[in-house]
Parts: structure tokens; sequence; C-alpha cells
């Protein structure tokens, strides 16, 4: 390994029967397609990745822009000299938001497959392990299918995820709703459209890879893309759905909460309603002028009390007889 090659987070030599041997940068560098096909993964932050992807590789600019790209959205390209594709999975790193999509991007020709991530991605440690066990893939097609299988094992796992909380949601609303129930909604919805925001694109690069990628791809592993796919579809239309659940359940809180106001003003009113002819009275009776009634009577403000009593309790029958109370 020389001073300007990149530290490669993954190096295999993967045989015909899908075992992967780990190889180190050296090996890299003498590594031949009689030996196998070959795996590598980079680090997009590594300084010394452009270099070796542009030198040793020898890859097109637009493959080494892509691969070492800070922000990308999923997309596809087929060429003569290989297939371009960049795939979003769900951020299962310990911590992290699931929504904020980890991007992997890849590169694969007859005999090499060259990817790169900035973070970890789990779907990538999947294929480790099957190659490890010497069932991982055993042609660069072959590798795709699989990994977009694990990236759309995990999204769907997300997305079975999302309806569990919306049904939670439509049983607490129906119930007595919790503190922080608008709060937890919206963040929700939030997390519906920023998945749905990759998703969508990723779907129209797969639909590209199996119209276009004839050359690079077996039958058999063109209809696997195409079926992941179709998963992808689904997944969409089942986030379609539970955005428009959180749609209503958002309307229905509002008008909820709307209700909740509407009752405790209307309770406000009729109460102002009882208590605004006693005021009146006890306003005129409290006027400092000569005349009124029952300033030299014992029993003046006795009568008073029962003029009010007598007055509230009609005002109470006559809005219990128009059914307002």
């Amino acid at each position: 390994m020389t001073s300007q090659d990149p530290t490669f987070l993954r190096s295999f030599v993967i045989d015909k029967k899908g075992r992967g041997q780990k190889i180190d940068a050296e090996e890299v560098q003498q590594w031949s397609p009689e030996q196998g096909m070959l795996w590598v993964h980079l680090d997009v932050s590594d300084p010394d990745a452009s270099r070796w992807l542009t030198k040793e590789a020898k890859l097109p600019a637009i493959a080494v822009d892509t691969l070492l790209a800070g922000e990308t959205r999923p997309r596809s390209m087929v060429s003569d000299e290989g297939m371009l594709a960049v795939l979003r999975g769900v951020n299962m790193n310990p911590g992290a938001d699931p929504e904020d999509m980890v991007s992997v991007r890849i590169w694969i020709d007859g005999h090499r497959i060259i990817s790169s991530r900035r973070r970890r991605l789990l779907s990538i440690d999947d294929i480790c392990e099957s190659l490890h066990n010497g069932n991982g893939p055993t042609t660069p097609g072959n590798f795709l299918a699989m990994l977009i299988e694990r990236l759309a094992d995990r999204i769907g796992g997300f997305v079975d995820s999302i309806e569990d909380r919306m049904d939670d949601a439509e049983d607490e609303i129906s119930k007595d709703k919790e503190p922080g129930f608008r709060q937890r909604l919206s963040a929700l919805r939030r997390q519906i459209a920023e998945v749905r925001r990759f998703l969508a694109p990723q779907r129209d690069a797969l639909d590209r890879l199996t119209r276009q990628s004839s050359a690079w791809l077996s039958e058999l592993e063109a209809h696997s893309l195409k079926q992941e796919a179709d998963r992808i579809t689904r997944f969409l239309e089942d986030l379609d759905l539970a955005r428009e659940r959180a749609v209503v359940l958002q309307e229905e809180l509002l008008s909820l909460i709307a209700q909740e106001q509407n009752a405790r003003m209307y309770v406000l009113s009729v109460v102002a309603a009882i208590f605004l002819p006693l005021t009146f009275v006890t306003g005129l009776l409290g006027m400092n002028v000569g005349g009124l009634p029952g300033l030299e009577s014992p029993v003046g403000f006795a009568w008073s009390i029962v003029i009010m009593i007598v007055t509230g309790i009609c005002l109470a029958l006559f809005f219990r007889w128009k059914k307002w109370l």
C-alpha cells in the first residue's frame, strides 16, 4: 500500500461460489480478473479516493464525481463502460433517525464492483457476512440485486413501523389523547415525507436499470431488480396511504380542538347570559340616588336577593326549555 492509496473499508475477491476473500490495498493493486470478482468499498471523505478512482481504477469522470459526491439523490446510468447506481437505505445506525437515509453509490463493470458511502450502511455489512459464509453474490449483477434486496427489506420494516404507529395514533385519537399527541403526529408526517422524498427517485432509478442494463445483467438478475422496483412501488403506495391517514388525523384533531373550544365558549356564554340581568339588577339598586325602592325597608335586601334568585332560576329554566343547556 502506497501513501496515496485510499483506505478501503471493504476489499474482497469473490469466487464463482459466492465466497469472498479479504485482500489488502497492495493485493487490490495486483488484482486481475482471473482471480475472481473484485469488490472494494470506499469512504467518500477519504482524500486519496479521487486519485485512486481516476488513476488506478480508471473510472469515467462522471462515475468518479458520483462516487465522491457530497449529497446525492437516487439515480442510475448505464453506458458501454459499466453501470452506475446511487441508492438510499434507512439509517439503522445506533442513535440515528431512520428517515435520515444513508446513500450508497455503486459502479459495476465486467469484473469489478466499486462502492462508496459517507455513513455506515448495514446492508453492506449483510453482504460482507454472506461472503464470509460462502453464500454471497457470484456476479456484479447478483451483487447489485442482493444489495437492493437488503435495502428494500429494511425500508419495508420501517414502512411497517410507520403503519403501526399510525394505527396507534388512530386508536389514541378515538380515546383520551395523551399529552404531546399533536407533536407526535407532526413528527410522523415529517418522517413519511423524508423517506418518500428518496423512495420515488429510487423506484425510477431501478426501473431505468431494468430497462437499459441488458448488457450487464442476466435475465434472472434483471427480473430480480424488477421485483425490487415493484416492492419499492408498494412501499411508496403504503407511505402515500399513511400520509393521507395522517392528514385525516390532523383534520380530525383540529376539529376536536375546535369542538372543545366551542363547548367552553358556549358554557361561558350561557353563564354570562344568566348573570347579565342579575348584574343589571345589582347595578340598578346600587345607584347612589334618592327614591330607590327598599332603602328604608328592613327587608329590602332580602327581597333583592329573592328577586335575583328567581330571575336566575327562570333564565335557567328558559334555557333548559330551549335545549340550550
